[in-house]
């Protein structure tokens, strides 16, 4: 246990940093109370409180969808979201031959998929799930990938962060709440005595504030821990700069703030205005459907005839001395509903969701719906850019450092490959081009024809292209060029015979022999590889 009275502890620099970030703390609060409360309670909130829930489900509905889509775009499942780029110098140069590009891709591709499997043990996607309901909401969250074990989150009321005037950051303390028993028994006491001191004598906590500290120092970080104003011994370390394991997320930025801006953020008005017509909807109804008799008090028909009568029964009255309360508020409350509705479908865009791109209408085509659909999705090409700089290539690296140190992949050589992210912006770009791809051809088709479109185009090339843009690998599935052109042979040798008769198969001489060989060779390999039926 030692202490550095000079340099300050942890615990004050958490206190220091505390101010800047309580604006955006406040945001987020004020977001999550319209969507999912608990994702930022409020402040002061304890087990034995209750959170406070909206009069609308939109916005909740809203950050599942959404944080759903993100999560498959990002990280989708059984298939990597990240694929090795081979620099072709030093392949030359390692390998000492040519040809060997198809053997290193392959060692490659087990690679990627092992870093994967590693991620889903260390259960990455459940974290990243969390964490995207964090960004939408709050705009902020820490991810920590240990060396070992599961990768753990933190809410933005449990860190603090101090970034330069481009971004990078230069600083994190991170706040927990632990039990004493955890901390080794120097650090333990230390806590006690903290406590007495602050509390009173014979006071004792039930959990200890564990600070951890991470400081960016020239072209490493360095971190330590501590608790009770003591830094813990052995806790002490350092990363290489594009090592770190604490990893600070934004969704979006603006120059000059430390902190990210929340997605909900950006329609917090609407969703404030919706919360407002929908408690307004709902106490309306009610006292709308609420039903009050008034007896006239000098009316023949008696007050206790009428509360006690059942349905059915036969009562002595007169029924103009009974009249019944009405509210009157229809027209109000149809205005109000009107307007929630608008303000529900505007934040149905905002969210993504598939029930706004349906028009009301009687005949609705699949492919409006498909077209608005792509529409949707590619508006969130701004969110792709962040998240794929600052958490999907970061949780690479870390995995792959990760693995590497744990013996499980061979280390690589330095500056042999790199890894770039396919998911995400890479699959935007990837749609656009599918969808210019297409347009091309059938303008070339709907203008010159099919007959004399194809007699340029090449389908094998649009085959090709149409399975990279989808992302789908095309060994085993298309025939080779060589296959198509025995066929073709084939095929026309076929013809030949059945227009000359067999004895055109002995004028075509070794020729023909051949490519019946070859067809029958070839029919034989394709109903071995066919599976069982």
């Amino acid at each position: 246990m030692t202490t550095d009275p000079d340099k300050g502890t942890a615990k004050s620099r958490y206190t220091q940093l505390e101010a800047n970030r309580l604006p955006f703390l406040q945001r987020a609060r004020d977001c999550a109370t319209l969507t999912v409360p608990y994702l930022m309670p409020p402040e002061g909130m304890t087990a034995g409180k209750t959170l406070p829930t909206p009069y609308q489900s939109l916005g909740a509905r809203g950050i599942r969808t959404l944080s759903a889509k993100l999560l498959l775009s990002l990280f989708p499942p059984n298939t990597p979201f990240f694929k090795y780029a081979i620099d072709d110098f030093l392949l030359q140069k390692l390998t000492g031959q040519d040809g060997m590009r198809g053997e290193v891709e392959k060692a490659l591709s087990a690679r990627e998929r092992a870093t994967v499997d590693e991620m889903e043990s260390a259960q990455m996607r459940l974290a990243a799930s969390i964490a995207l309901q964090h960004l939408l909401v709050a705009g902020n969250f820490l991810l920590h990938v240990p060396p070992r074990g599961r990768v753990r989150g933190f809410r933005l009321d449990q860190f603090v962060v101090k970034r330069d005037a481009s971004g990078n950051v230069l600083e994190i303390v991170v706040k927990e709440l632990v039990s004493p028993t955890v901390l080794p028994q120097a650090i333990a006491e230390a806590v006690k005595a903290e406590a007495a001191k602050t509390k009173g004598a014979g006071s004792e906590d039930k959990s200890a504030e564990l600070y951890t500290h991470i400081v960016r120092e020239h072209d490493q970080w360095s971190v330590y821990q501590e608790a009770g104003g003591a830094k813990i011994d052995g806790t002490e370390g350092t990363y290489p700069i594009d090592r770190c394991p604490w990893l600070v997320l934004r969704l979006a930025t603006q120059p000059g703030e430390d902190y990210g801006r929340s997605y909900v953020e950006e329609f917090l008005g609407d969703l404030d205005s919706l919360e407002g017509l929908s408690e307004t909807l709902v106490e309306g109804s009610a006292a709308a459907a609420r039903i009050v008799f008034l007896v006239k008090p000098n009316g023949v028909t008696q007050v206790k005839v009428v509360s006690k009568a059942k349905n059915g029964d036969v009562a002595v009255g007169n029924a103009e001395d009974v009249t019944v309360i009405q509210a009157q508020k229809q027209a109000d409350l149809a205005v109000a509903q009107k307007q929630a509705q608008e303000i529900a479908t505007r934040l149905a865009y905002a969210f993504l969701l598939n029930t706004a791109i349906q028009r009301s209408a009687e005949r609705v085509t699949a492919e409006e719906i498909k077209y608005m659909a792509q529409e949707l999705d590619d508006a969130l090409g701004g969110m792709y850019a962040l998240l794929s700089a600052e958490l999907q290539l970061p949780v690479v690296l870390l995995f792959e450092d990760r693995m590497e140190k744990n013996r499980q992949v061979a280390e690589l050589p330095k500056g042999f490959v790199k890894p770039t992210i396919t998911t995400g912006m890479a699959a935007i770009g990837r749609g656009i081009d599918l969808r210019n791809l297409r347009a091309f051809t059938a303008d070339i088709v709907q203008t010159l024809g099919p007959e004399i479109a194809f007699r340029y185009l090449q389908p094998t090339e649009y085959i090709k292209r149409a399975a990279a843009a989808y992302g789908i690998d095309t060994g085993g599935l298309v025939k080779p060029d060589a296959v198509i052109a025995q066929e073709e042979q084939l095929a026309k040798l076929e013809a030949l015979i059945q227009n000359l008769g067999p004895q055109a198969l002995q004028a075509a001489g070794g020729m023909g022999k051949e490519v019946v060989k070859g067809a029958i060779q070839q029919q034989g390999d394709n109903g071995q590889a066919a599976p069982p039926g």
